[in-house]
């Protein structure tokens, strides 16, 4: 009867055990880190995005960028990027890769060139705005979580300044890993 209390609960658990569902690989790598390529080369402008992957379709995530060399013609000085993603592929097993179709908005802070009248010509002036947009991309990712992505978007500056630029381009070649 002692052996019988101590066997079954543990062929209980064995049981139990084996019947749990086998996560896929989408399903146990929900986090990947990537870095702008184009920018860093040709600014250099650091662009770093973390993304969440929340279900096969849909995930969200935020990009932050630093100017690394204030005296370049880039406009953008800092910028925090939220956004939301959302994927399109035909397969069901696909997993936050492929097509997708984004819309974020951008809290951003730099200078731009104004035109002044008179001997003074264009001068620099500094400008804090937010933006809202949209980009259409594509993201591969290998079976070791090896992440490249491609990039484009834009969007349209909210309210009335004179110094800030009418819109931002969003966009990259984007590095990364899924982990």
């Amino acid at each position: 009867m002692r052996k019988l209390l101590f066997i079954l609960p543990l062929l209980i658990a064995f049981v139990c055990q084996s019947q749990e569902k086998k996560t896929k690989d989408f399903d146990s790598k929900k986090h990947e880190i990537k870095f702008g390529g184009i920018k860093m080369l040709a600014g250099p402008i650091f662009e770093g995005t973390y993304e969440y992957i929340y279900s096969k379709d849909f995930t969200f995530g935020s990009s932050l960028l630093m100017n690394l060399q204030s005296d370049n013609s880039y406009t953008e000085d800092f910028s925090i990027t939220p956004f939301a993603r959302f994927y399109f592929q035909e397969t069901q097993e696909y997993g936050a890769k492929g097509f997708f179709v984004e819309g974020f908005a951008k809290y951003v802070s730099g200078k731009n060139d104004i035109y002044y009248s008179g001997f003074y010509g264009y001068k620099p002036e500094k400008f804090t705005a937010g933006a809202l947009g949209i980009s259409l991309g594509k993201k591969w990712v290998n079976g070791s979580g090896f992440v490249l992505e491609l990039l484009a978007g834009a969007g349209r500056t909210l309210g009335n300044s004179k110094v800030a630029p009418d819109a931002f381009f969003r966009g990259d070649i984007n590095i990364g890993y899924r982990f």
